[in-house]
């Protein structure tokens, strides 16, 4: 009897998500969910990092454990949401970039406490709602040359393979760059010098050899066991952390250190949750700036996501004939949520994960996934030290795999029209250049509407497209416009 119950509810869940439809099964769905969070869990502790310890205008500041707390609520809320309506496995967590947006432009500049800034992150996702509601997100996807989808797809991988190199101090800002003429450079002094940074070259070759051999769940797999190498290299070397009492250690680990927790942790901290202004903003610096701040932050997130939904979608297969995924529409209406979610909680916009390649490159294909990557960032809320667990260092070689992964969208790019190819170009070199996929496109764009005019095809581009690469120049104008108006 209980056998029967059983596949019963396996053959619900089954039609439900599409599993078998799709070429997955159950026991994939959940590990590649797993795969997913780990590539994504650092984000519980770095956004702390950027919008905890700003100071608004009034000397607030928003708190480490508290931003955390909010942090893992709205990337398990939303990610959940997005399996269970989209049903696609795209994690969905506080947006890099627009976070640093939000503290730096809104609150240190332009001088807004933290209430009012994430009231207009609110109002961001209300906009973002409305127009996936109407269908002109849905038109734009659509507007977009297939060359220029395929050069988002290939941007967004080199994109999380520089933060995978990034994040494991295999590629590091140069201290004093602004007197030298190479910005970037290989470890530390040019060498790869720290028991960190070698763990994970280690995984970077476990991952790669468990690919290249089919093993099934070999992510997962390159994960577990550079976690495991990471706990001994500690034991053995106590390398700490990358900051000691507020003193930089370049050889330490960059975010988490891997040893056992000595507790599971607590009760999380919620205060934060609700603590948003909603109209503030436009009485305390007018209706303009703030009406443009809006603009800013609604730009930025809506190509952030639709460049990663795209890319994510072609790397799993699930994009139809036409390259764009099926119910396309709901997902753009989910995933505009993020912001609300993000703003309402003030852990900052949330948004569709280009690290959740890590978990599509593992054969996530539904949204099942996103149900275990989602429960996994609630349970993420009481047990931090246990997550903490993995290091960055363990995580990260699966960023770099996928984004060479990623890289055979390369070949869908039209590279015998240069007047495709530069734009093709500067989309995928221009996102990990500045950290951003929002600019990536937005430079992207503006150049295929020149380079269509240069060609004499100015009449081949769509309306929309020309309306969207005048925007991207607002966009990246936005700073002097500011000042201009006071």
């Amino acid at each position: 009897m209980t056998t029967g119950v059983q596949n019963k509810d396996r053959s619900a869940l089954d039609r439900y998500f599409h599993i078998t439809e799709r070429g997955s099964t159950i026991g994939t769905e959940i590990r590649a969910g797993v795969v997913t969070f780990f590539a994504m869990a650092y984000i519980v502790i770095l956004n702390p990092l950027i919008i905890g310890t700003t100071e608004d205008i009034n000397g607030t500041t928003l708190g480490i454990s508290q931003v955390a707390a909010a942090t893992a609520l709205a990337a398990g809320v939303m990610t959940i949401g997005f399996g269970l309506i989209a049903r696609y496995p795209f994690g969905i967590a506080a947006g890099l970039g627009l976070n640093t947006l939000v503290a730096v432009t809104l609150v240190a500049g332009e001088g807004l406490t933290w209430p009012e800034a994430m009231g207009l992150v609110v109002l961001d996702g209300v906009v973002i709602v409305l127009l996936a509601i109407s269908g002109f997100r849905t038109a734009v996807f659509r507007a977009i040359p297939p060359s220029m989808k395929a050069a988002m797809g290939v941007g967004i991988g080199m994109f999380i393979s520089i933060i995978g190199f990034v994040d494991a101090g295999f590629v590091r800002r140069i201290p004093d760059a602004a007197g030298t003429t190479v910005p970037v450079g290989l470890g530390i002094d040019g060498s790869i010098s720290s028991w960190p940074t070698v763990t994970f070259v280690l995984g970077l070759i476990i991952c790669g050899f468990l690919v290249v051999r089919k093993v099934r769940g070999g992510l997962f797999l390159g994960i577990l066991s550079t976690t495991i190498i990471a706990m001994i290299v500690e034991a053995l070397t106590g390398a700490g952390p990358s900051f000691v009492e507020g003193e930089a250690n370049p050889a330490g680990w960059s975010l988490a250190v891997p040893v056992v927790p000595e507790g599971f942790g607590g009760l999380p901290d919620l205060s934060l949750v609700g603590a948003v202004d909603l109209f503030g903003a436009f009485t305390r610096i007018g209706v303009i700036a703030a009406t443009l701040l809006v603009f800013t932050l609604v730009l930025a997130n809506f190509f952030d996501a639709m460049g990663t939904m795209t890319a994510l979608g072609k790397q799993g297969n699930l994009v139809n004939e036409n390259g764009e995924l099926p119910d396309m529409k709901r997902a753009l209406v989910v995933e505009g949520f993020g912001a609300i979610v993000g703003g309402a909680t003030s852990s900052s916009s949330a948004t569709v994960y280009a690290d959740s390649a890590a978990g599509v490159g593992d054969g996530a294909r539904t949204g099942l996934a996103n149900i275990v990557t989602g429960v996994l960032f609630l349970l993420a809320m009481f047990l931090t030290p246990l997550y903490e667990v993995v290091p960055i260092e363990a995580a990260a070689p699966v960023l770099v795999i996928v984004g060479a992964m990623m890289m055979a969208q390369v070949t869908d790019i039209e590279w015998t029209k240069f007047h495709i190819a530069l734009p093709a170009f500067l989309t995928i070199v221009v996102m990990p250049f500045t950290y951003s996929i929002a600019n990536g496109i937005g430079v992207g764009f503006i150049a295929f509407a020149l380079m269509s005019v240069a060609a004499g095809k100015a009449r081949e581009v769509h309306w929309i497209m020309w309306l969207v690469s005048a925007l991207f120049i607002v966009y990246f104008g936005m700073d002097p416009i500011l000042e201009a108006i006071g």
